[in-house]
């Protein structure tokens, strides 16, 4: 099966134009052409990785570092900028439209227009007992190794 052409590959390949802030050789930063505010950051990993299920916890960290290096950064760039958001999208349903795992990294100002909402928050709380079985759920699957790269057939 032929791979699919990724932006993000042809973007850390300089095969595609970006307006880098960071690169090492496992990561890169650009500014996003679709800005949801001025300064909106995407931290990438150099290789491709589509999904959070397929990213390595050593690069995964690495990700987190440069975010919150980029974090500071722009706190103090000039930009617009009183607080952070940090976002990565984990398959379609969660609205990943690039599918090379990537973070976002947003900085926000009061009145920004950028918004996040959900219908579940207009609700009424679980009961502590949906919760306690959420849990479990979550921690079984720990247990049976799904949170292990290895675990995964590649």
């Amino acid at each position: 099966m032929a791979l699919q052409p990724c932006v993000f590959c042809d973007i850390t390949a300089d095969r595609v134009p970006a307006s880098f802030v960071y690169r090492d050789e496992h990561i890169v930063a650009f500014l996003d052409i679709r800005p949801a505010t001025p300064g909106h950051l995407l931290v990438v990993p150099t290789r491709h990785v589509a999904t959070l299920g397929d990213l390595d916890e050593d690069l995964g960290a690495q990700m987190w570092r440069v975010a919150t290096r980029l974090a500071a950064a722009l706190r103090s760039s000039g930009l617009p900028c009183e607080g952070i958001n940090i976002f990565l999208a984990d398959g379609e349903a969660a609205f990943q439209d690039v599918f090379h795992t990537h973070l976002h990294v947003l900085p926000r100002s009061a009145g920004d227009g950028f918004r996040m909402d959900a219908s579940g928050w207009d609700q009424p709380a679980p009961s502590r007992d949906q919760l306690d079985r959420h849990a479990e759920s979550i921690r079984a699957a720990l247990a049976a190794g799904a949170a292990s790269p290895s675990s995964k057939d590649h």
